[in-house]
């Protein structure tokens, strides 16, 4: 599928990681690339090994006009909704940007609050060089963020399901509970609480 690309210089890419898990804040990352320096390699996040992940998002610091990160805590997710909370760290990572785009790429179906021209783009980070770049950023950053959270609380083995719901983390749940960081508007959250009697 091709994405038609407007006629101007400063475009760029935005996407998030972290809709899925029970814990931690969802990352958003926006990118602007520069045409003078490209990227070998840039796809989506998920399909990339975690090695090629770090690599790229090396390169991209280095060779990006400017890049920003932006987020929701998971306080504020609990707050206005996993959606709403994208949507805002999506509009956050774009008004970090150091240098101002004239247009924007969003990947998804839905578009955030922004100040310029934007587009939402399904599958975008597999089709738009910017929002792979942006999904790279992303996922390197929280995933940073899971190891950072796995040495404070070991018990939870953050590190390897990265928060995401699986048979550990909710076995971890169980046997010692929530931590300040979980969402606990998540219903797996709240029925470890509701039994703990920690509402």
């Amino acid at each position: 599928m091709q994405i038609e690309r407007p006629n101007v210089t400063l475009i760029a890419g935005v996407d998030e990681v972290g809709r899925g898990p029970l814990v931690g804040d969802v990352v958003t990352a926006a990118v602007i690339l520069n045409p003078a320096k490209p990227i070998v390699g840039l796809a989506d996040s998920k399909k990339l090994t975690d090695k090629k992940r770090q690599l790229l998002a090396i390169e991209i610091k280095e060779k990006a006009l400017c890049y920003a990160i932006g987020r929701c805590s998971s306080s504020e997710i609990d707050e206005l909704n996993i959606l709403q909370a994208t949507m805002l760290a999506m509009s956050r990572a774009v008004e970090a940007l150091s240098t101002v785009p004239e247009f924007v790429f969003v990947d998804g179906n839905r578009l955030p609050k922004l100040a310029m021209p934007a587009q939402a783009v399904v599958k975008g980070d597999s089709l738009v060089a910017e929002i792979s770049a942006a999904s790279i950023l992303a996922k390197v950053a929280r995933d940073d963020e899971m190891i950072e959270l796995d040495a404070r609380y070991p018990h939870y083995g953050f590190a390897g399901h990265k928060g995401y719901p699986t048979k550990a983390h909710f076995a971890a749940l169980e046997q010692y509970g929530a931590i300040d960081e979980h969402r606990k508007s998540f219903k797996p959250v709240q029925r470890v609480l509701a039994l703990s009697g920690k509402e």
